[in-house]
């Protein structure tokens, strides 16, 4: 291999699952076909990461990617939640936060939620022919206003972090994907989403490592293959460089204090974090310099391979740096397709099932039952008793999301409406703008359902608050007839108890249809159905 050849293998670039380019939701980031042909065919990259689609259209999309490349592609998703967070059709687990709640009453029911998640989640990924799950998050989330980590998170203690990441790599080791610790060297205590800024972590060295660090060290001992690194500054280890560009983290904490020998994987180098301050061929550069194997999602490939490159040509980083990295991709590469040897640069032919067999291998019963029951044994209940309609006024379902246009877990035909439309609350979305709540029906009991959790872009604290108006503005009103929340647990501990005892309430950790639908039968189960919808 020449040298680009060499660099093309540390690329994992993005791409919509789609297989259309008038499919593709993200144009800034995912390229068109005819790009991405270019990158996989010409160009040589190592592999995809992957976002949209269901799961039967990606892995028909995986089979199109195999079909270009020369060398096998690492395929990889955030499958934080399981397969079906991403990609519709596989099974969709509540977020990591729910089995750190049923640990508080029962730790080795939670470990073992953990690893059938695990395993689960390993089991559908390889059924649709991805090999890297970008999971588990090991970040410890100590810190309530953070947007980003939050329930993604494990939970809010180290240990308790270290020991449920243990049992989901634990599971996941049954199959032959890679698993990943994410986001080094720990992004919980923190209240800026590094999607727009830089966080900084100004804690001592003795805090970071005892708090940040030790879920990794359970991570590394547990055997996992990756750690994703954090577009983090941490003056205590280096003042000048975030942690994804940093020789002082990247090699000197990571792999020579903690001794970790696998794939070290950036977080998105598309990311305001980074690329806002440091533009893409820098930080590229820098990121290799730092000790990363792979560099995730430049928003282009080229531009990235060739500024490596040049680096190399310059003097700046040796080619054998470069030949280490490529030491360990092959190895992660080895694991995940056992039937192809790096020297034989050909893909091999079982990398993938048909797709007809996908039926049979995805969401499965012992899969649903697992995530019903990490719902029903995470789910708090509260406030006053749910009592039936006893006045003639219109009765609402209100339903506050953080994107209207982008709620994949709503629709007409999901619980969150269809089940409160047989009692015969009508539903109406609304988001932050309250402008828009001013316009609706007055004088309506209402039923009030609000989603909101921690993810990239979120936002949650503004939209927080907007829910908290919106709450007291029923109350005035005398309209708020229960209250469900799912989603983040931070977000009801904002509501009073003094708001919250007045109303029946229903918090949930997952948002997915099978959440809404054993949060509502809850709410509603003495409720009598409406004679007016079964007519």
């Amino acid at each position: 291999m020449n040298l680009a050849e060499k660099v093309a293998q540390m690329v994992v670039v993005r791409s919509s699952g789609h297989l259309f380019d008038d499919q593709i939701r993200y144009p800034d980031w995912e390229p068109p076909n005819s790009k991405l042909q270019y990158w996989v065919k010409e160009l040589g990259i190592g592999g995809v990461i992957f976002v949209g689609g269901s799961a039967v259209d990606l892995a028909t999309r995986i089979q199109q990617l195999q079909s270009w490349a020369k060398i096998p592609l690492l395929l990889a998703a955030d499958i934080e939640e399981g397969v079906g967070q991403r990609f519709p059709g596989a099974t969709w687990f509540p977020p990591p936060m729910a089995i750190a709640a049923i640990a508080q009453t029962n730790l080795k029911k939670a470990q073992e939620y953990a690893e059938i998640m695990g395993a689960i989640t390993a089991e559908e990924a390889v059924a649709i022919g991805l090999n890297w799950v970008l999971a588990p998050v090991v970040d410890v989330n100590n810190n309530p206003d953070n947007p980003v980590i939050n329930i993604r998170a494990f939970g809010e203690t180290t240990e308790l972090v270290g020991q449920l990441a243990r049992a989901f790599i634990r599971g996941a080791q049954e199959y032959p994907v890679l698993t990943t610790a994410k986001h080094f060297p720990g992004h919980g205590d923190t209240a800026v989403d590094s999607h727009f800024d830089l966080p900084v972590i100004p804690h001592s060295e003795s805090r970071l490592a005892e708090v940040e660090l030790s879920p990794f060290v359970e991570a590394i001992a547990a055997g996992v293959d990756s750690v994703m690194s954090a577009h983090l500054l941490i003056p205590a280890w280096d003042a000048e460089l975030p942690a994804t560009l940093s020789h002082k983290i990247i090699t000197g904490q990571l792999r020579q204090k903690l001794g970790f020998s696998g794939l070290v994987v950036t977080d998105a180098l598309v990311m305001g974090a980074i690329a806002n301050r440091y533009g893409l061929a820098e930080a590229s550069v820098l990121a290799v310099e730092a000790g990363a194997d792979i560099l995730l999602m430049p928003l282009d490939a080229e531009v990235t391979i060739n500024a490596v490159c040049d680096a190399v040509s310059q003097g700046r980083i040796s080619e054998s740096r470069i030949d280490e990295s490529l030491q360990r991709i092959w190895q992660a590469k080895t694991r995940v397709y056992p039937t192809w040897e790096s020297g034989n640069e050909k893909v091999p032919d079982d990398f993938s099932p048909p797709t007809y067999n996908l039926v049979e291998k995805l969401a499965q019963s012992q899969a649903q039952e697992t995530v019903a029951q990490i719902l029903q044994e995470s789910i708090q209940l509260g406030g006053c008793v749910f009592s039936p309609n006893t006045d003639d006024r219109h009765l609402r379902n209100l339903l506050f999301v953080q994107d209207i246009l982008n709620s994949p877990f709503l629709g007409n035909h999901t619980p969150a409406i269809t089940i409160p439309e047989k009692y015969g609350y009508q539903p109406q979305l609304i988001d932050n703008n309250l402008e828009a709540f001013q316009n609706l029906i007055p004088n309506s009991l209402t039923l009030l359902q609000i989603f909101i959790r921690g993810n990239p872009f979120g936002k949650i604290a503004s939209l927080t608050q907007a829910s908290q108006d919106l709450i007291k503005i029923l109350l005035r009103n005398d309209e708020l007839q229960g209250l469900i929340i799912y989603g983040s647990q931070y977000t009801l501990k904002q509501f009073s108890p003094e708001l919250l005892s007045e109303i029946p309430y229903i918090f949930c950790y997952g948002q997915m249809p099978k959440a809404q639908a054993i949060a509502l039968e809850l709410l509603f189960k003495d409720f009598p159905v409406s004679l007016d919808s079964r007519e």
